[in-house]
């Protein structure tokens, strides 16, 4: 519905009530012709009160039909961002897919959400992502890289008022709106006791391959691996870990570098995504069915392997119930409520060949 400020239509020459123009309703409202077009109109600038009070007049004059009326009451949805990486993590590639085909869920909570992509690893590019499109939504979700440009990307935002959740991965001392995910050092920790339980009580190497240290819940996950195996499984020797930037192709170089310099290699823990590459790499060297193997996320190839046997075990959270947190949090916020007022925790589930879902 389109309005024009200068509409002054006077009373017709039959004696019928002339119908109200825009500057009865600025007049009965006390407010100018201007904000009258813009309220009408649905443009920003004009304080809820002031609104309320021209929609009033508006109704009271009968220029609004009545279904018009609840139109233009009703709040403009939430526009949401997620920001999440490009790449070849099927977990993160679900993430976003979901975002786009289950609009219906997110109806309810009047909002409107989309997915947009930024280079993997790059803090530089994901703080200029998040200053860009911090101007065009009211509120975004990412999984946050640990560097100072995207922790003040995040404090910009903030002043602006535009909150920024982070998911799967944390920032620490930042201005975050609230984090949903994992408990990553537990993750670790599950990671590490499953590993040293397969292996048994025998002296063996064991190797991690990481998306990238730059994720915080990378850096804990395997902070909490090495705990579990210090603390508990002393005869394993932990020989070090390999970054795979969450490709296919890399992990299964990485992999084929770890056979070839530990033939002896009994464990894998794959702190990120694509495990599919570990499993290509052991199984070319006929080692799937002998190397403990432990990922993250089920996906259709996770879920595969698990079948084959290539891989063990599958530490994942449910993407839908990790999507819907997040848009919890930001109608919370939109609506004064406690940030976290009827989140539930996110729970992690371990998932093998017997109790897949």
């Amino acid at each position: 519905m389109r309005v024009n400020p200068s509409n002054q239509s006077s009373a017709p020459a039959d004696g019928t009530a002339a119908r109200a123009t825009v500057a009865d309703i600025a007049r009965t409202a006390q407010v100018s012709t201007a904000t009258v077009d813009r309220v009408l109109n649905k443009r920003p600038g004009v304080r809820d009160a002031t609104v309320q009070r021209v929609l009033k007049a508006a109704a009271e004059l009968g220029y609004l039909p009545e279904r018009d009326l609840y139109a233009a009451l009703a709040p403009r949805p939430l526009r949401l961002v997620f920001l999440l990486p490009s790449g070849t993590n099927r977990f993160i590639r679900m993430l976003g897919d979901m975002v786009g085909y289950a609009q219906e869920h997110w109806a309810p909570f009047n909002v409107v959400c989309r997915t947009e992509l930024t280079e993997s690893f790059n803090p530089e590019a994901l703080a200029a992502a998040l200053l860009r499109l911090g101007g065009r939504c009211d509120g975004i979700a990412m999984m946050a890289l640990e560097h100072p440009a995207v922790r003040e990307a995040v404090a910009a935002l903030a002043a602006r008022g535009v909150p920024v959740v982070t998911l799967i991965s944390d920032l620490a001392n930042s201005q975050r709106a609230a984090y949903i995910g994992l408990d990553n050092r537990a993750a670790g920790r599950t990671a590490g006791y499953l590993i040293g339980r397969f292996i048994g009580p025998r002296a063996a190497k064991v190797a991690l391959i990481a998306g990238s240290l730059r994720y915080s819940a990378h850096q804990e996950r395997e902070a909490g691996f090495l705990q579990v195996i210090d603390e508990m499984f002393e005869p394993l020797q932990v020989v070090g870990l390999r970054e795979g930037q969450d490709d296919a192709d890399k992990n299964y170089r990485q992999t084929r570098a770890l056979l070839e310099q530990h033939p002896e290699l009994a464990g894998i823990y794959n702190i990120g995504g694509a495990s599919d590459g570990v499993a290509r790499a052991l199984k070319e060297a006929q080692r799937d069915q002998k190397v403990a193997f432990i990922g993250h996320g089920l996906t259709p190839d996770t879920r595969a392997l698990l079948i084959d046997g290539s891989m063990d075990a599958v530490i994942t959270q449910s993407p839908h119930a990790t999507l819907m947190s997040c848009v919890r949090i930001f109608t919370n916020l939109r609506e004064g409520r406690d940030v976290l007022s009827g989140v539930e925790t996110t729970r992690s589930v371990v998932i093998f060949r017997e109790n897949l879902p």
